[in-house]
C-alpha cells in the first residue's frame, strides 16, 4: 500500500473530520496522531526522523492510504517527495479560532504537570513536546502572536511549494463537494462527518493526561 493522500494541515484544523471523510471515500485506513495509542512504537520513530534520521516512511505508513494531522503534517515536504503521486490537502480555518482551539486542547495536554499513566499517552506527549512544542513552535506555545505567525507561514509555504493541480486548500466546513472533486470520487449521499469538537476532545483524553 502507498499513501495516496497527504494532509499538510496542522492539527485542530478539522483533521479528524477529514480522516473520517477520507476513510468513507475509500482512502483508508488513514493515519492520524491518535494512531500512536495503537502503535506505541511510532512516537520514538517520528522523533528520530525529526532529529535527522533518514525517514523510512513505508515502515511507518506502509499500511495506510492517507495520513493527516501531526506528526505527518510536520513532514509534508518529505512525504510529498517520497510519495510523488499522492495528492496533498491543506486544511485551514480562521487563525484566531484555530489558536483558541489548539490552546485549549493540545497545548493543555503538553503542559500537563503530571506524567500520564499509560505508555501510549506518555509516548504521544513526548512526541508532541518534541515535534509540536519545540520544533514547530520554538517552545513558545504561550505566545499567541508567534503561534499564529507559525500557522500562517506554514500554510503559505505549502501553497507556494506545491503545484495547484496537486494541492487542495480546504476548510472542512465546505463539506463533500470540493474534496470529492479534488479526489475524483462521487459525493456520498450522507452528511459530511463533523467530529471531535474541542469539548469532545477534552472529554475523551483529559483523564489520560490528568488535566
Amino acid at each position: 500500500m502507498s499513501l495516496q493522500v497527504i494532509g499538510a494541515g496542522l492539527g485542530r484544523t478539522g483533521t479528524l473530520s477529514l480522516k473520517a471523510a477520507l476513510e468513507r471515500l475509500g482512502f483508508g485506513p488513514c493515519y492520524h496522531m491518535t494512531r500512536i495509542f495503537e502503535h506505541v512504537e511510532h512516537g520514538p520513530m517520528w522523533q528520530q526522523f525529526a532529529a535527522g534520521a533518514r525517514g523510512d516512511w513505508d515502515s511507518l505508513l506502509g499500511d495506510f492510504t492517507s495520513a493527516v494531522d501531526w506528526p505527518a503534517s510536520y513532514f509534508w515536504r518529505e512525504l510529498a517527495a517520497f510519495y510523488p503521486q499522492a495528492k496533498v490537502i491543506l486544511t485551514v480555518r480562521d487563525a484566531e479560532r484555530w489558536f483558541s482551539s489548539i490552546d485549549g486542547t493540545l497545548f493543555r495536554f503538553m503542559q500537563a504537570s503530571e506524567v500520564p499513566d499509560d505508555e501510549a499517552a506518555r509516548r504521544q506527549i513526548a512526541m508532541a513536546r518534541d515535534i509540536l512544542q519545540q520544533r514547530t513552535f520554538g517552545d513558545r506555545i504561550t505566545d499567541r502572536a508567534h503561534v499564529i505567525d507559525v500557522y500562517e507561514r506554514h500554510n503559505r509555504a505549502v501553497q507556494q511549494t506545491l503545484p495547484a493541480d496537486r494541492l487542495l486548500t480546504y476548510d472542512v466546513a465546505q463539506g463533500w463537494a470540493p474534496l470529492c472533486a479534488f479526489l475524483h470520487v462521487p459525493v456520498p449521499d450522507e452528511p459530511f462527518p463533523r467530529i471531535n469538537a474541542q469539548q469532545e476532545l477534552l472529554d475523551t483524553h483529559a483523564g489520560r493526561y490528568k488535566l
